[in-house]
């Protein structure tokens, strides 16, 4: 029995190891279609965009081996060494990219420049992700850095960059993805004109796009189907011309041999590097993508399917080459062979459309992070899949870059313009997160400066080379990603630098709580029956928007919380951890602050249960203020600063109300409202036009007990009494102008370009899932 039960231990053991693994190879095979798309289709372009141009007089032997030593190497620095082995291990809470990469370097050092940002954030739990920052507090990098406000907006600006050049690869890779696939046809069909194949381009540009508002949760089971196949085939294709054409190709993974490319090629092999880097297009997805798998199936699937598959497709594709110098132009698909070329040009064509679609999406998500860092234009955000959290489609985005993919196709025409433009986009990137990689190295994982600039010096070094390649051909195509990057840098700019004017003024003209309390608790007004939504940008004090009303309406709410929401630096706030309530004003003035905290990453879903949340909340927190010690002096007049994170399940497991929801309660049959019959009728109507926004409305019931303090009790049923005469959503409706004496670029930027993002984005209302019915707009004018 004894050596039965011993036998049973290690087997236990090993059981959650066995399920881990399973569940990593899992992962694994569902990466090939989200993940490796885009890098798994390069061969189609690489040796094409390489050796036509400056490398025409070079068409040799020895020059096809030099060009595959080149590529070998350099898939094997870039994506294996840098990407797989050390940036996979720099995650934040699980998700990767630039921005969790800035995101992990604002946390561990005050580099952040996000608004109405609190110590309380602090205390999220995926706050503290990753090691303390204990033992880099004493830095003198990081003190240096923190000390001067200019290098953190510039920090700010290169990951703005490199998300502008991130967006450039949505544009880019669809059109040369699905040109290159589709130029199998020039050889095949020598019927087809290349309009016509440029025609054929272009409509399945157009239907991919179309495409995208249905997510790509319905056709997603295919994708890695169609990577893997696609991924034997260029591998069987790749081996198959090794053997056939130039066994000796093998000798080339020799460094040796890129010495000797560059002895005999000299200026323009560099040059020819702009081609070579193509190889590595689409690894930066390995990162970015991070937050939907794991690491280590990220690693597996790398090093043991795609690694060797694309080592071999070079090795075959320049096997073939060295014996058929005269199809460098169509290099790929002649070396096919001809029983198997159709089955392999549908294959590559689906292959380029999993690898655009996937650039597409993560394309909406970089748009999505830039506006939680208020850095672009408020947008619409679709969520595609109710079981698959972050698949999102953004349509206005999808429109432009359809216009500009098209554009790109239609205007260069061919892979090799194209392939200049996306290898500089692409190793503009790669340079940025080296950069941030360095910095995580210093102040995250708290390694020595020296191994930091050890880090940063021998990648940069190798990309800044075949970044040099690239701007030599600006003139040939590698102006667009340029182009791209400043226009969308300048929205990004723009919109940044007025919602932080914006916000600044705010800050500066807060409503001064002394002003408030020399009114009394009834604010010098009528104070009526309801809940009255304040919504502002500001975690503290009271906005001037307040003033706009109690100065100029006779009437008020009785009920008022002023409702901020926020983005922290964080990927994904929990919902245990999301709301913050807390008081502006003492107990008799019925005046409260709600904080909604979101993650860069987090979705705002219109679930219609925000304003019984709140409810439910508030009842809680006035509980709670009268036990907890620490809000014993609730008559103070200093309760800044003061809020309790409200859970859900706090929520729920509240004894202050019970709930009890209805169908569609008519409100004659709760409380009595104050509301006039026209106003019922209008919602009435309102509901009937619009299904999809009535909800089961929920009464709030104060239960017997006769322990409660009668000043807790007056204050729920006050709430009770409000919520059930109606809530109203108040958002200042805002004009923001340059002053008078503003510099003439200020005025350009704020009058011109701010006011014409603002006129042409959703408004906030929409943004916020503000039902229209309910919602009261004031308007101010902001002189900045």
């Amino acid at each position: 029995m004894e050596a039965e039960s011993g036998a049973a231990s290690p087997l236990r053991s090993s059981q959650p190891l066995w399920a881990n693994l399973c569940r990593n190879l899992v992962l694994a095979y569902q990466s090939f279609g989200v993940v490796y798309g885009d890098l798994s289709t390069s061969p189609l372009y690489v040796y094409r965009s390489t050796f036509i141009g400056k490398l025409d007089h070079y068409q040799n032997e020895e020059a096809i081996f030099g060009a595959f030593s080149l590529v070998f190497w350099t898939i094997t620095f870039i994506p294996l060494l840098k990407y797989v082995f050390i940036l996979l291990s720099a995650d934040d809470n699980g998700e990767g990219g630039t921005f969790a990469l800035y995101s992990l370097i604002c946390r561990h050092a005050k580099f952040n420049l996000l608004p109405n940002q609190q110590a309380v954030d602090e205390e999220l739990s995926a706050y503290k992700y990753g090691p303390s920052a204990n033992v880099a507090a004493s830095s003198p990098l990081k003190r240096f850095l923190e000390k001067h406000k200019r290098l953190r907006t510039a920090l700010l600006f290169v990951v703005l960059f490199g998300a502008s050049m991130v967006i450039g690869d949505g544009v880019l890779t669809p059109a040369i993805s699905v040109l290159s696939s589709v130029s199998g046809l020039k050889d095949t069909e020598s019927r087809l004109t290349k309009g016509e194949i440029l025609l054929l381009a272009c409509v399945i540009l157009v239907g991919l796009f179309a495409l995208q508002h249905f997510g790509t949760r319905r056709v997603a089971f295919m994708f890695a189907p169609i990577v893997i196949i696609w991924l034997l085939s260029i591998f069987s294709i790749g081996l198959y011309n090794i053997i056939w054409w130039n066994p000796k190709i093998i000798r080339a993974m020799s460094p040796f041999y890129i010495i000797k490319f560059f002895h005999r090629t000299g200026k323009d092999g560099w040059i020819s590097l702009g081609g070579i880097l193509l190889s590595v297009a689409g690894t930066e997805a390995m990162f970015a993508d991070i937050g939907h798998f794991t690491a280590l199936s990220i690693r597996l699937a790398f090093v043991f399917v795609i690694y060797p598959c694309l080592v071999v497709q070079y090795m075959g594709q320049a096997a073939y080459l060295s014996k058929n110098l005269q199809s460098i132009s169509n290099s790929f698909y002649r070396s096919i062979p001809d029983p198997v070329f159709w089955p392999v040009f549908i294959i590559a064509t689906l292959a380029a459309i999993v690898a655009s679609q996937a650039v597409i999406t993560a394309t909406f998500s970089i748009v999505k992070q830039c506006h939680a860092l208020g850095c672009f234009p408020r947008v619409k955000i679709v969520h595609t899949s109710k079981h698959i959290y972050g698949q999102i489609y953004v349509p206005e985005i999808n429109w432009i870059l359809m216009v500009l993919t098209l554009a790109i196709t239609l205007g260069f025409q061919d892979t090799t313009l194209i392939g200049n433009a996306y290898g500089l986009a692409c190793m503009t990137v790669m340079l940025v997160t080296t950069f941030l990689m360095a910095l995580v190295i210093i102040f995250i994982w708290q390694r020595s400066v020296f191994l930091a600039a050890s880090f940063l010096l021998l990648f940069w070094f190798i990309e800044s080379v075949y970044l040099s390649a690239a701007l030599i051909k600006v003139p040939q195509g590698g102006w667009a990603p340029l182009v791209l990057s400043v226009i969308f840098m300048l929205v990004m700019f723009i919109w940044h630098y007025g919602t932080r004017r914006k916000y600044n003024y705010d800050l500066h003209n807060k409503v001064s709580i002394k002003w408030i309390l020399g009114l009394g608790p009834s604010l010098g007004i009528v104070r009526v029956p309801g809940i009255g939504l304040i919504y502002t940008e500001l975690a503290t004090g009271v906005p001037a928007v307040f003033s706009h009303f109690v100065t100029n309406l006779p009437a008020f709410h009785k009920v008022l919380v002023f409702v901020c929401v926020k983005s922290v630096p964080v990927p994904y706030v929990s919902p245990d951890e999301r709301f913050l309530i807390g008081r502006v004003c003492p107990r008799p003035y019925r005046m409260y602050r709600c904080i909604v905290r979101y993650g860069y990453k987090d979705i705002r879903r219109d679930d219609g249960d925000f304003e019984n949340n709140l409810i439910k909340f508030i009842a809680e927190f006035i509980q709670m203020e009268a036990f907890e010690p620490t809000f014993t002096s609730s008559e103070s007049p200093s309760l800044e600063g003061r809020m309790a994170v409200m859970s859900t399940r706090t929520g729920q497991s509240s004894l202050s109300l019970v709930v009890s929801e209805q169908d569609f309660v008519p409100i004659d049959d709760t409380i009595h409202s104050s509301k006039s019959l026209t106003l019922q009728s209008l919602r009435s109507a309102y509901e009937d036009e619009n299904p999809q926004n009535r909800i089961c409305r929920v009464r709030f019931q104060l239960p017997p007990n006769p322990g409660m303090d009668p000043a807790v009790r007056e204050e729920l049923m006050d709430l009770i009494q409000a919520r059930e005469a109606g809530v109203a959503y108040i958002l200042g409706h805002s004009y923001v102008k340059a002053r008078r004496n503003s510099s003439f670029f200020k005025k350009l930027a704020i009058d011109i370009g701010y006011s014409f993002l603002r006129k042409n984005c959703r408004g906030p209302s929409v943004t916020l899932n503000i039902p229209h019915i309910s919602l009261i707009e004031v308007g101010m004018i902001y002189y900045v």
